[in-house]
């Protein structure tokens, strides 16, 4: 059987009415400025931006993390690219590929964090 390869991915308010919407089995189309999907390979990466840029730059204030597997022998097409230090990795996904993407996620899209902007302030405060 084929491994399957857990990822994260920040995202808004908006985004997660639209994952609900689906059932919890796909992420939304990217907008045009958006080439990429860019889901993360760690909880941390991702719990950071959610609490740092969403709380911070969308309009509610509010950044969630998600977490799902695709199986890994689909996801070695895609370029791992470093976006910083080295637990700042990412996959970067062509946005015209985000269909397929999506039938290859297994199980369903979990909500695994929710932050705040009080959080945010926590956090910055440490």
């Amino acid at each position: 059987m084929n491994d399957l390869v857990t990822l994260f991915r920040p995202v808004n308010s908006k985004e997660l009415a639209l994952i609900e919407a689906s059932g919890f089995s796909a992420f939304p189309p990217r907008l045009p400025e958006q080439p990429i999907f860019y889901p993360v390979t760690n909880e941390e990466y991702a719990a950071k931006i959610a609490r740092d840029w969403n709380t911070k730059y969308e309009s509610d204030k509010v950044g969630y993390v998600t977490r799902f597997s695709v199986p890994k022998d689909y996801l070695d097409q895609f370029e791992r690219k470093v976006v910083g230090a080295r637990e700042h990795e990412e996959l970067w996904v062509p946005a015209e590929q985000l269909d397929e993407f999506n039938a290859h996620i297994v199980g369903n899209i979990e909500v695994v964090r929710k932050f705040s902007e009080a959080d945010r302030f926590k956090e910055s405060n440490r």
